[in-house]
Formats: C-alpha cells, sequence, structure tokens
C-alpha cells in the first residue's frame, strides 16, 4: 500500500434525498461541508440519516441489519439520493431498496451490479456507542474492522476477501461431507491452492495495514486518555510457527499440510485468516481482558480516529466522519479531548443532549418525528 497523495481531496455529501427510509419518510436537505451536529430526542430519526449516508458509502447498513429491514413500514420501496463532490466534481448515487427482490443502485445514471464497484465514491468513518465491541468482543470484530479499512483502500483486498469466503464456503462443504477417495482428495488439493492464493492477498494486507495503524492507535489513545502508557496491537496467526510476516504463503501452504488430517478428522479448516486474531493491549495488558470500560471505550475510539487517519494517507481523500451519539458514552476530559483532535473535513454529529462546548457546528438541524428543521 502507498501513499497517492500528500495534499488531500476533500469529499462531501452536498445534498441527500431520502424516501420511506427508515421512519425518513421525505427528506431533502443540504448538508454543509463542515461539522453539522443533528438534535433531537431518541427514536426520532437522528442515526437514520447517518445510516444512509453511510449506505452511501458502503451499499449496507453500518447497524448490521438487512436492507429490507432499512424499508419504512408499510412502503415496498426506500430511495436514497446523495449529491457526493469531490473538489469540482459532482456524482449522484441513487438507490431503491426493496422488501422483496434485488435492490437497484445507479451512479451517475449508470447500473451498479456490484458494491465493490463504488469504492471511491464515497469513504466514512462511523463512531457508535457499540464500537465497545471492537476491544470487548472476540477477534471476529477486528478482523471485520482491518477488512472493512483495506476495502476503503483498494477493491482488490475486497476481492480477495470475497475470494477467501467463496474457497472457505467449498472447501469447509467438501470437508464435512468427508474426503474418502482419490477425487475428493484431488479437489481437495485445488481447494487448498485456491485458498493460499486468496488468503496470501488478505494477509499481506492486513499486516501492511497494522504495521500503519499501531502508531496511530498508540497516539490517539494517549491525546484521549492523556495516558502515557503505551498501546500496542499485534496480529496473531496460530497457523504461523513464528510471528506472522511477508512469508505468508509459504507458512499457509505448510500449515495446510500439517492439518490437514485434523482437518478432514474435524470437518472444517482449521488454518486460514478467518481464526487470525489481533491482540491490543495498554502497557502490556490484554485490553480485552484486563482493561477498565473507560479504557476500553477510548481505546475503541482511539481505532477510529486511527483509521480515519490512516485512509486519508493511502487514499488522499479523508473519509467522511459520522458521530452517532458518541459524546453522551464520554466523561467530560474524554469529550473534550475528541473534540480537539477532530478530524478536518465533513462530520456529521448526532446528539439528544449537550454538545461539547468546542463543537463549533456549521449547521444545527432538529430532528423530530422523522422531519428535520
Amino acid at each position: 500500500m502507498q501513499t497517492i497523495a500528500d495534499a488531500r481531496a476533500t469529499t462531501t455529501v452536498g445534498h441527500l434525498w431520502l424516501t420511506d427510509f427508515r421512519c425518513l419518510t421525505d427528506i431533502d436537505l443540504e448538508i454543509g461541508p463542515g461539522l453539522t451536529v443533528l438534535h433531537g430526542a431518541n427514536a426520532q430519526g437522528k442515526t437514520s440519516l447517518l445510516e444512509a449516508v453511510g449506505w452511501v458509502a458502503r451499499a449496507r447498513s453500518f447497524r448490521g441489519v438487512s436492507d429490507a429491514m432499512l424499508v419504512r413500514n408499510g412502503a415496498d420501496v426506500a430511495i436514497i439520493r446523495a449529491e457526493v463532490v469531490t473538489g469540482e466534481r459532482a456524482q449522484l448515487f441513487e438507490a431503491e431498496l426493496r422488501t422483496a427482490g434485488k435492490n437497484r443502485i445507479l451512479c451517475n445514471r449508470q447500473a451498479v451490479t456490484r458494491a465493490r464497484d463504488l469504492l471511491g465514491l464515497l469513504r466514512v468513518t462511523v463512531f457508535a456507542p457499540d464500537d465497545l465491541a471492537l476491544v470487548k468482543d472476540g477477534p471476529a470484530v477486528r478482523r471485520e474492522y482491518l477488512d472493512e479499512l483495506l476495502a476503503m483502500v483498494s477493491a482488490r483486498y475486497d476481492a480477495a476477501r470475497s475470494d477467501f469466503e467463496r474457497v472457505l464456503k467449498q472447501r469447509n462443504a467438501l470437508l464435512r461431507g468427508g474426503v474418502r477417495d482419490d477425487e475428493a482428495r484431488t479437489t481437495l488439493d485445488v481447494f487448498d491452492e485456491q485458498l493460499v492464493a486468496a488468503a496470501t492477498e488478505l494477509v499481506r494486507g492486513r499486516l501492511r495495514l497494522v504495521e500503519r495503524l499501531a502508531p496511530a492507535i498508540d497516539r490517539a489513545y494517549q491525546v484521549l486518555a492523556a495516558d502515557t502508557r503505551p498501546v500496542r496491537a499485534t496480529y496473531i496467526a496460530e497457523w504461523s510457527e513464528q510471528p506472522c510476516d511477508e512469508n505468508v504463503e509459504s507458512d499457509l501452504r505448510d500449515a495446510l499440510a500439517r492439518r490437514r488430517r485434523a482437518e478432514i478428522e474435524r470437518g472444517t479448516t482449521l488454518v486460514g485468516p478467518h481464526r487470525d486474531e489481533w491482540r491490543l493491549t495498554i502497557n502490556g495488558l490484554d485490553a480485552r481482558q484486563q482493561a477498565s470500560q473507560g479504557e476500553q471505550r477510548t481505546l475503541a475510539l482511539s481505532l477510529r480516529l486511527a483509521g480515519h487517519e490512516i485512509v486519508g494517507e493511502l487514499t488522499g481523500t479523508s473519509p467522511v466522519l459520522l458521530l452517532d451519539d458518541v459524546f453522551s458514552e464520554l466523561d467530560a476530559h474524554r469529550a473534550d479531548a475528541l473534540v480537539a483532535n477532530l478530524p478536518t473535513g465533513q462530520t456529521l454529529v448526532t446528539t439528544a443532549g449537550v454538545i461539547p462546548p468546542g463543537v463549533v457546528a456549521e449547521r444545527r438541524l432538529t430532528v423530530v418525528s422523522g422531519r428535520v428543521t
């Protein structure tokens, strides 16, 4: 991965139109290039506005729900339209999300058949209360965090991940069915080579990303927590008999050979990046098991800030920042520190309470019953 440019472009959502998206029946909203505050009581539609912006970037909800759940109750289709502006260039994104059947996505009036083809149109960084799971939950959440960042950086990593998941599914089906004859063993050999190719690309991407992320996470944590204790991030692959490095391809192939009998007996794939861990420590102690909840929340914020920084460096374009009710989860010191270190660029903030005094908003909007004023 190489930095595209030192001088970053600015990408913003200039205008957002929504119809029957969640509780938002009819939204026509101009969004400024700076910081916009969306204020209102709970369950009024604030987070849904951020979710719609996130859908433009990812073609899926950052809240982890199906597209059918995004369609307003009683409607058959939800519509998202957005004007995405980069420098002097404006592009039009349009999507129809259906309760039944396939979605329809257009970019500049041209049909989009794969979410991967939208890469680079808009990138977002989402801060949300459930980010605590990045630290507290199991390895799968941290793998997902790394792979999402990789997908924002380059389509090749998204493709490698898709290829790996496809081969893994096919390989596991073969192992579950039993490998009892030469034909099955030959098929397993083919799957092994396909798995090694896709996994090598994905793991190498993760390793390079982690190398850049680690110092950025440490810096962000020290700023947010006013704490000089070091934060470390270590990538751990149990299939590698030594610290995971660039010899990924040969290590994977050797591990598959060593564990083939165990995989056949257990009927599942035991080697690959789907089992890897990214371990976070604070002053040498495991952050998942031994950090306080305040330390874990600060570390989760640090992960988001670091990811935002690195994606901007690698792509030359800073993501749009979406802050969903984050300040209600922070004490005064951490809230002030976050405000003081918010990245430049377009930012949307939701709150049901008081925004810290250091927040200088370009626009303040009120959201009530799915309407914005």
